[in-house]
Protein backbone atom coordinates (compact mmCIF):
# COMPACT_ATOMS: atom_id res chain seq x y z
CA UNK A 1 0.00 0.00 0.00
CA UNK A 2 1.22 3.66 -0.72
CA UNK A 3 1.10 5.60 2.06
CA UNK A 4 0.92 8.63 -0.27
CA UNK A 5 -1.17 8.03 -2.66
CA UNK A 6 -4.78 9.66 -3.03
CA UNK A 7 -7.30 9.13 -6.08
CA UNK A 8 -9.09 11.97 -5.09
CA UNK A 9 -6.02 14.34 -5.31
CA UNK A 10 -4.19 12.56 -8.18
CA UNK A 11 -6.84 12.77 -10.63
CA UNK A 12 -7.76 15.65 -12.48
CA UNK A 13 -10.69 17.45 -11.28
CA UNK A 14 -12.62 17.25 -14.27
CA UNK A 15 -11.88 13.47 -14.87
CA UNK A 16 -13.35 12.97 -11.10
CA UNK A 17 -16.74 14.78 -12.04
CA UNK A 18 -17.00 12.62 -15.60
CA UNK A 19 -19.68 11.29 -15.94
CA UNK A 20 -19.41 8.64 -18.29
CA UNK A 21 -21.58 8.25 -21.73
CA UNK A 22 -24.51 5.84 -21.72
CA UNK A 23 -26.62 4.07 -24.01
CA UNK A 24 -30.17 2.63 -23.43
CA UNK A 25 -28.41 -1.02 -23.73
CA UNK A 26 -26.59 -0.37 -20.22
CA UNK A 27 -30.21 -0.49 -18.83
CA UNK A 28 -31.15 -3.28 -21.57
CA UNK A 29 -28.46 -5.64 -22.50
CA UNK A 30 -29.79 -7.09 -25.34
CA UNK A 31 -30.85 -10.97 -24.91
CA UNK A 32 -30.95 -11.96 -28.54
CA UNK A 33 -34.77 -11.64 -28.50
CA UNK A 34 -35.30 -7.90 -27.86
CA UNK A 35 -36.13 -5.58 -30.83
CA UNK A 36 -33.64 -2.93 -31.19
CA UNK A 37 -34.51 0.70 -32.10
CA UNK A 38 -32.38 2.44 -29.69
CA UNK A 39 -29.25 3.21 -31.17
CA UNK A 40 -30.10 4.33 -35.20
CA UNK A 41 -28.35 1.12 -36.24
CA UNK A 42 -29.13 -0.01 -39.72
CA UNK A 43 -31.83 -2.84 -39.04
CA UNK A 44 -30.99 -4.57 -42.14
CA UNK A 45 -27.34 -5.17 -41.07
CA UNK A 46 -24.60 -4.90 -43.44
CA UNK A 47 -24.02 -6.02 -46.74
CA UNK A 48 -22.59 -9.13 -46.27
CA UNK A 49 -23.61 -12.85 -46.63
CA UNK A 50 -26.77 -12.10 -49.11
CA UNK A 51 -25.15 -13.86 -52.00
CA UNK A 52 -22.70 -15.56 -53.60
CA UNK A 53 -19.40 -16.75 -51.92
CA UNK A 54 -19.63 -14.02 -48.93
CA UNK A 55 -22.27 -16.59 -47.59
CA UNK A 56 -19.58 -19.13 -47.28
CA UNK A 57 -17.50 -16.33 -46.09
CA UNK A 58 -19.65 -15.16 -43.15
CA UNK A 59 -20.32 -19.06 -42.38
CA UNK A 60 -17.27 -19.88 -41.93
CA UNK A 61 -16.18 -16.69 -39.95
CA UNK A 62 -19.34 -17.37 -37.42
CA UNK A 63 -17.41 -20.79 -37.01
CA UNK A 64 -14.57 -19.34 -35.67
CA UNK A 65 -16.63 -16.90 -32.88
CA UNK A 66 -16.57 -14.30 -35.46
CA UNK A 67 -20.25 -12.79 -36.57
CA UNK A 68 -19.74 -10.77 -39.08
CA UNK A 69 -23.54 -10.89 -39.40
CA UNK A 70 -23.94 -9.16 -36.57
CA UNK A 71 -21.93 -6.05 -37.37
CA UNK A 72 -24.83 -3.62 -37.87
CA UNK A 73 -25.19 -3.51 -34.09
CA UNK A 74 -22.64 -2.07 -31.83
CA UNK A 75 -20.36 -3.53 -29.71
CA UNK A 76 -20.58 -4.51 -26.28
CA UNK A 77 -18.84 -1.09 -24.30
CA UNK A 78 -18.15 -3.33 -21.04
CA UNK A 79 -16.45 -6.33 -22.51
CA UNK A 80 -17.25 -8.02 -19.34
CA UNK A 81 -16.84 -11.28 -20.70
CA UNK A 82 -12.99 -10.53 -22.06
CA UNK A 83 -12.19 -8.83 -19.15
CA UNK A 84 -13.20 -12.45 -17.16
CA UNK A 85 -10.44 -14.16 -19.77
CA UNK A 86 -8.28 -11.69 -18.82
CA UNK A 87 -8.60 -11.92 -15.34
CA UNK A 88 -8.51 -15.94 -15.53
CA UNK A 89 -5.52 -15.53 -17.12
CA UNK A 90 -3.21 -13.33 -14.52
CA UNK A 91 -4.86 -15.08 -11.15
CA UNK A 92 -2.26 -17.17 -10.42
CA UNK A 93 -1.93 -16.19 -6.46
CA UNK A 94 2.03 -15.55 -7.43
CA UNK A 95 1.50 -12.28 -5.61
CA UNK A 96 -1.56 -12.28 -3.22
CA UNK A 97 -4.20 -14.52 -2.10
CA UNK A 98 -6.95 -12.30 -3.99
CA UNK A 99 -8.81 -12.40 -7.53
CA UNK A 100 -8.77 -10.24 -10.41
CA UNK A 101 -12.14 -8.98 -11.15
CA UNK A 102 -13.54 -7.32 -14.39
CA UNK A 103 -13.93 -4.38 -12.03
CA UNK A 104 -9.86 -4.26 -12.06
CA UNK A 105 -9.67 -4.08 -16.11
CA UNK A 106 -9.80 -1.02 -18.64
CA UNK A 107 -9.37 -2.61 -22.09
CA UNK A 108 -8.42 -0.23 -25.05
CA UNK A 109 -7.07 -0.35 -29.06
CA UNK A 110 -3.41 -1.75 -27.64
CA UNK A 111 -1.74 -0.81 -25.47
CA UNK A 112 -1.44 2.42 -26.65
CA UNK A 113 -5.13 4.14 -26.11
CA UNK A 114 -3.83 2.78 -22.19
CA UNK A 115 -0.63 5.09 -22.68
CA UNK A 116 -2.60 7.96 -23.79
CA UNK A 117 -5.59 7.26 -21.72
CA UNK A 118 -3.76 7.37 -18.09
CA UNK A 119 -1.93 10.90 -19.13
CA UNK A 120 -5.63 12.34 -19.66
CA UNK A 121 -6.83 10.61 -16.51
CA UNK A 122 -4.06 12.14 -14.57
CA UNK A 123 -1.73 15.10 -15.51
CA UNK A 124 -3.27 18.54 -16.38
CA UNK A 125 -1.71 19.76 -19.45
CA UNK A 126 1.26 22.64 -19.56
CA UNK A 127 2.23 21.71 -16.18
CA UNK A 128 2.11 17.94 -15.09
CA UNK A 129 5.22 15.78 -16.28
CA UNK A 130 5.85 11.95 -16.28
CA UNK A 131 8.50 10.02 -15.85
CA UNK A 132 10.62 7.63 -18.18
CA UNK A 133 13.14 5.55 -17.93
CA UNK A 134 15.61 4.83 -21.44
CA UNK A 135 15.80 2.94 -23.24
CA UNK A 136 12.06 2.24 -23.33
CA UNK A 137 9.52 2.70 -25.74
CA UNK A 138 8.96 5.56 -27.62
CA UNK A 139 5.18 5.98 -27.15
CA UNK A 140 5.59 7.34 -23.45
CA UNK A 141 6.83 10.26 -24.60
CA UNK A 142 5.05 10.88 -27.63
CA UNK A 143 2.03 10.61 -25.43
CA UNK A 144 3.22 12.98 -23.29
CA UNK A 145 4.32 15.59 -26.39
CA UNK A 146 0.62 15.25 -27.56
CA UNK A 147 -0.84 15.86 -24.08
CA UNK A 148 1.54 18.66 -23.83
CA UNK A 149 2.99 17.34 -20.83
CA UNK A 150 6.72 17.42 -19.56
CA UNK A 151 9.36 14.61 -19.65
CA UNK A 152 11.77 13.43 -16.61
CA UNK A 153 14.40 11.12 -18.18
CA UNK A 154 16.17 8.59 -15.15
CA UNK A 155 18.21 6.27 -17.39
CA UNK A 156 18.23 2.59 -16.71
CA UNK A 157 21.33 1.31 -14.66
CA UNK A 158 24.02 0.53 -17.72
CA UNK A 159 23.86 -2.78 -19.66
CA UNK A 160 23.60 -5.80 -19.49
CA UNK A 161 21.09 -5.28 -16.54
CA UNK A 162 19.26 -2.44 -17.48
CA UNK A 163 17.73 -2.10 -14.02
CA UNK A 164 15.30 0.69 -12.49
CA UNK A 165 18.12 3.49 -10.72
CA UNK A 166 15.85 2.88 -7.93
CA UNK A 167 17.79 5.99 -5.95
CA UNK A 168 17.63 8.52 -8.85
CA UNK A 169 14.17 7.39 -9.34
CA UNK A 170 13.11 8.34 -6.03
CA UNK A 171 15.02 11.16 -6.06
CA UNK A 172 13.11 13.01 -8.72
CA UNK A 173 9.85 11.83 -7.18
CA UNK A 174 10.86 14.14 -3.75
CA UNK A 175 11.76 16.93 -6.01
CA UNK A 176 8.69 16.82 -7.60
CA UNK A 177 6.93 16.66 -4.20
CA UNK A 178 9.34 19.77 -3.25
CA UNK A 179 8.43 21.75 -6.44
CA UNK A 180 5.83 24.14 -6.87
CA UNK A 181 5.29 24.79 -10.34
CA UNK A 182 5.14 20.86 -12.00
CA UNK A 183 3.99 17.41 -10.60
CA UNK A 184 5.26 14.11 -11.87
CA UNK A 185 1.89 12.39 -11.60
CA UNK A 186 2.85 9.05 -13.96
CA UNK A 187 6.18 6.64 -14.21
CA UNK A 188 6.02 4.22 -16.97
CA UNK A 189 8.22 1.33 -16.69
CA UNK A 190 8.69 -1.17 -19.42
CA UNK A 191 9.19 -4.69 -18.55
CA UNK A 192 10.49 -6.91 -20.58
CA UNK A 193 12.16 -3.38 -21.62
CA UNK A 194 11.99 -2.65 -24.95
CA UNK A 195 14.34 -2.51 -26.85
CA UNK A 196 16.24 -4.11 -23.44
CA UNK A 197 14.88 -7.32 -23.15
CA UNK A 198 15.34 -7.76 -19.48
CA UNK A 199 12.72 -7.89 -16.64
CA UNK A 200 12.81 -5.34 -13.99
CA UNK A 201 13.33 -6.50 -10.49
CA UNK A 202 10.27 -6.90 -8.32
CA UNK A 203 11.46 -5.19 -5.38
CA UNK A 204 12.82 -2.18 -7.40
CA UNK A 205 8.93 -1.46 -8.74
CA UNK A 206 7.78 -2.04 -4.79
CA UNK A 207 10.57 0.95 -3.79
CA UNK A 208 9.24 3.30 -6.45
CA UNK A 209 5.50 2.48 -5.66
CA UNK A 210 6.04 3.42 -1.86
CA UNK A 211 7.82 6.40 -1.87
CA UNK A 212 6.88 7.58 0.88
CA UNK A 213 5.13 11.21 -0.12
CA UNK A 214 4.88 11.10 -3.87
CA UNK A 215 0.57 10.88 -4.87
CA UNK A 216 0.66 9.54 -8.66
CA UNK A 217 0.51 6.48 -10.70
CA UNK A 218 3.31 3.86 -11.41
CA UNK A 219 2.77 2.03 -15.01
CA UNK A 220 4.58 -1.45 -15.64
CA UNK A 221 4.06 -2.13 -19.26
CA UNK A 222 4.44 -6.01 -19.84
CA UNK A 223 3.83 -6.07 -23.53
CA UNK A 224 6.66 -8.74 -23.34
CA UNK A 225 6.15 -10.34 -20.20
CA UNK A 226 4.36 -14.21 -21.73
CA UNK A 227 8.02 -14.98 -22.66
CA UNK A 228 9.49 -14.38 -19.64
CA UNK A 229 10.80 -18.08 -17.84
CA UNK A 230 8.69 -18.29 -15.05
CA UNK A 231 5.23 -17.93 -16.84
CA UNK A 232 3.35 -18.19 -12.63
CA UNK A 233 5.36 -15.05 -10.90
CA UNK A 234 6.08 -13.07 -14.17
CA UNK A 235 3.30 -10.63 -14.46
CA UNK A 236 2.35 -8.75 -11.38
CA UNK A 237 -1.34 -7.62 -12.93
CA UNK A 238 -2.80 -9.54 -9.47
CA UNK A 239 -0.57 -7.04 -7.55
CA UNK A 240 -2.85 -3.99 -8.91
CA UNK A 241 -4.84 -5.52 -5.79
CA UNK A 242 -2.65 -4.52 -2.94
CA UNK A 243 -0.80 -1.45 -4.52
CA UNK A 244 -3.92 1.18 -5.49
CA UNK A 245 -1.77 3.27 -7.54
CA UNK A 246 -0.10 0.48 -10.06
CA UNK A 247 -1.55 0.12 -13.19
CA UNK A 248 -0.46 -3.44 -15.30
CA UNK A 249 -0.58 -2.88 -19.01
CA UNK A 250 -0.29 -5.63 -21.26
CA UNK A 251 -1.75 -6.95 -24.96
CA UNK A 252 -2.45 -9.38 -27.28
CA UNK A 253 -0.45 -8.36 -29.89
CA UNK A 254 3.15 -10.15 -29.22
CA UNK A 255 2.87 -13.48 -27.57
CA UNK A 256 -0.47 -14.44 -28.83
CA UNK A 257 0.67 -13.07 -32.01
CA UNK A 258 -2.61 -10.75 -32.90
CA UNK A 259 -1.34 -7.35 -33.18
CA UNK A 260 -3.56 -6.80 -36.26
CA UNK A 261 -6.66 -6.77 -34.20
CA UNK A 262 -5.31 -4.21 -31.15
CA UNK A 263 -6.48 -5.34 -27.73
CA UNK A 264 -4.29 -3.63 -25.14
CA UNK A 265 -5.49 -4.19 -21.23
CA UNK A 266 -4.94 -2.23 -18.28
CA UNK A 267 -5.29 -4.13 -15.31
CA UNK A 268 -5.58 -1.53 -12.12
CA UNK A 269 -7.92 -1.17 -8.92
CA UNK A 270 -11.70 -0.72 -9.20
CA UNK A 271 -11.65 3.55 -9.00
CA UNK A 272 -8.71 3.87 -11.17
CA UNK A 273 -10.78 1.96 -13.71
CA UNK A 274 -13.62 3.36 -13.41
CA UNK A 275 -12.14 6.54 -14.20
CA UNK A 276 -10.30 5.27 -17.52
CA UNK A 277 -13.63 3.46 -18.38
CA UNK A 278 -15.62 6.75 -17.79
CA UNK A 279 -13.43 8.78 -20.27
CA UNK A 280 -13.06 6.07 -22.81
CA UNK A 281 -15.01 6.57 -26.35
CA UNK A 282 -18.46 4.70 -25.48
CA UNK A 283 -17.53 1.46 -28.45
CA UNK A 284 -13.83 1.71 -28.26
CA UNK A 285 -13.53 -2.51 -28.60
CA UNK A 286 -14.72 -3.44 -32.13
CA UNK A 287 -16.91 -6.46 -32.07
CA UNK A 288 -14.86 -8.72 -34.18
CA UNK A 289 -11.63 -7.94 -32.03
CA UNK A 290 -13.25 -9.00 -29.42
CA UNK A 291 -14.43 -12.06 -30.71
CA UNK A 292 -11.16 -12.73 -32.23
CA UNK A 293 -9.47 -11.98 -28.64
CA UNK A 294 -12.04 -14.20 -26.92
CA UNK A 295 -10.84 -17.15 -29.07
CA UNK A 296 -7.34 -16.98 -28.75
CA UNK A 297 -8.49 -16.82 -25.06
CA UNK A 298 -10.02 -19.76 -24.65
CA UNK A 299 -8.59 -23.76 -24.19
CA UNK A 300 -7.38 -23.98 -27.76
CA UNK A 301 -6.30 -20.53 -28.06
CA UNK A 302 -3.96 -20.59 -25.25
CA UNK A 303 -2.90 -24.19 -26.17
CA UNK A 304 -1.89 -22.82 -29.71
CA UNK A 305 0.21 -19.90 -28.04
CA UNK A 306 2.18 -21.78 -25.80
CA UNK A 307 2.64 -24.27 -28.91
CA UNK A 308 3.63 -20.96 -30.61
CA UNK A 309 6.21 -19.38 -28.08
CA UNK A 310 7.94 -22.54 -27.16
CA UNK A 311 9.17 -22.52 -31.15
CA UNK A 312 9.82 -18.80 -30.36
CA UNK A 313 11.93 -19.55 -27.78
CA UNK A 314 13.51 -22.47 -29.18
CA UNK A 315 14.58 -19.99 -32.22
CA UNK A 316 15.97 -17.25 -29.38
CA UNK A 317 17.62 -19.96 -27.72
CA UNK A 318 19.42 -20.85 -31.24
CA UNK A 319 20.04 -17.09 -31.77
CA UNK A 320 22.20 -16.84 -28.50
CA UNK A 321 24.25 -19.28 -29.26
CA UNK A 322 24.73 -18.85 -33.14
CA UNK A 323 25.79 -14.90 -32.97
CA UNK A 324 28.23 -14.63 -31.59
CA UNK A 325 30.20 -17.01 -33.61
CA UNK A 326 29.83 -14.48 -36.50
CA UNK A 327 32.59 -11.67 -37.15
CA UNK A 328 31.56 -8.46 -36.07
CA UNK A 329 28.88 -9.05 -33.50
CA UNK A 330 29.60 -7.71 -30.36
CA UNK A 331 27.68 -8.51 -26.44
CA UNK A 332 24.27 -8.91 -26.11
CA UNK A 333 22.83 -5.85 -24.66
CA UNK A 334 20.11 -6.84 -22.27
CA UNK A 335 18.46 -10.04 -21.35
CA UNK A 336 16.50 -12.93 -23.06
CA UNK A 337 13.45 -12.13 -21.49
CA UNK A 338 10.91 -11.59 -24.61
CA UNK A 339 10.61 -12.54 -28.36
CA UNK A 340 13.55 -10.31 -29.53
CA UNK A 341 17.46 -9.20 -28.25
CA UNK A 342 19.70 -6.51 -28.29
CA UNK A 343 22.89 -7.52 -30.05
CA UNK A 344 25.80 -4.81 -31.06
CA UNK A 345 27.83 -4.39 -34.08
CA UNK A 346 31.38 -4.12 -34.47
CA UNK A 347 33.74 -2.32 -36.66
CA UNK A 348 37.03 -3.06 -38.32
CA UNK A 349 38.83 -2.19 -34.64
CA UNK A 350 36.15 -4.53 -32.83
CA UNK A 351 33.99 -1.60 -31.16
CA UNK A 352 30.42 -1.22 -30.80
CA UNK A 353 29.62 1.49 -34.06
CA UNK A 354 26.36 3.32 -35.16
CA UNK A 355 27.92 3.63 -38.08
CA UNK A 356 28.31 0.04 -38.79
CA UNK A 357 24.94 -1.32 -37.43
CA UNK A 358 23.34 1.68 -39.60
CA UNK A 359 25.42 0.18 -43.09
CA UNK A 360 24.37 -3.45 -41.51
CA UNK A 361 20.69 -2.37 -41.08
CA UNK A 362 20.46 -0.47 -44.65
CA UNK A 363 22.12 -3.28 -46.42
CA UNK A 364 20.00 -6.07 -44.28
CA UNK A 365 16.82 -4.57 -45.67
CA UNK A 366 17.50 -2.99 -48.79
CA UNK A 367 19.87 -5.67 -50.30
CA UNK A 368 18.71 -9.05 -48.72
CA UNK A 369 15.22 -8.31 -47.45
CA UNK A 370 15.98 -8.70 -43.78
CA UNK A 371 14.27 -5.85 -41.55
CA UNK A 372 15.69 -5.79 -38.53
CA UNK A 373 15.45 -2.71 -36.21
CA UNK A 374 18.57 0.02 -35.34
CA UNK A 375 18.72 1.18 -31.86
CA UNK A 376 22.10 2.67 -31.99
CA UNK A 377 20.90 6.43 -31.11
CA UNK A 378 18.60 5.17 -27.32
CA UNK A 379 20.50 5.71 -24.47
CA UNK A 380 23.15 2.81 -23.62
CA UNK A 381 22.89 1.00 -26.84
CA UNK A 382 25.33 2.32 -28.50
CA UNK A 383 26.40 0.21 -32.19
CA UNK A 384 23.18 -1.96 -31.44
CA UNK A 385 20.42 -3.73 -33.59
CA UNK A 386 17.16 -5.12 -32.07
CA UNK A 387 16.87 -8.23 -33.39
CA UNK A 388 12.72 -9.88 -33.69
CA UNK A 389 12.91 -13.34 -33.29
CA UNK A 390 11.51 -15.07 -36.08
CA UNK A 391 10.39 -18.79 -37.59
CA UNK A 392 13.01 -21.26 -38.23
CA UNK A 393 13.35 -20.67 -42.23
CA UNK A 394 13.11 -17.06 -40.73
CA UNK A 395 16.36 -16.97 -38.26
CA UNK A 396 18.11 -19.55 -40.98
CA UNK A 397 17.94 -16.47 -43.20
CA UNK A 398 18.90 -13.77 -40.91
CA UNK A 399 21.98 -15.53 -39.87
CA UNK A 400 22.95 -16.23 -43.29
CA UNK A 401 22.51 -12.61 -44.55
CA UNK A 402 24.37 -11.15 -41.28
CA UNK A 403 27.46 -12.90 -41.83
CA UNK A 404 27.62 -12.10 -45.34
CA UNK A 405 26.73 -8.20 -44.88
CA UNK A 406 28.65 -8.04 -41.69
CA UNK A 407 31.75 -9.02 -43.70
CA UNK A 408 30.92 -6.24 -46.38
CA UNK A 409 30.43 -3.68 -44.46
CA UNK A 410 33.59 -4.74 -41.83
CA UNK A 411 36.34 -4.75 -45.23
Amino acid sequence: MSPAFNLQTCARLNILALEPYRCARDDYKDDGTNVLLDANENAYGPPIGSGSSSDTIAAEAKETGLDLLGLHRYPDPHQVDLKQQLCTLRNTHAHTDKTLTPENLFVGVGSDEAIDALLRCFCVPGRDRILVCPPTYGMYSVSAQVNDLGLVKVPLTPAPEFGVDVPAVLEALSASVEASDYDIKVVYLCSPGNPTGSALKKEDIAAVLGHPKWNGIVVVDEAYVDFVADQRTASLAEWVLEWPNLVVMQTLSKAFGMAGIRLGAAFCAPPVAALLNALKAPYNIASPTSALARNVLGAEGLAAMEANRAKLVAQRERLVAALPQIPGVGRLRGGTDSNFLLYEMLNKAGEPDNATALAVYTKLAEQRGVVVRFRGKEHGCLGCLRITVGTEDEVTRFLEALKTTLAEVRV
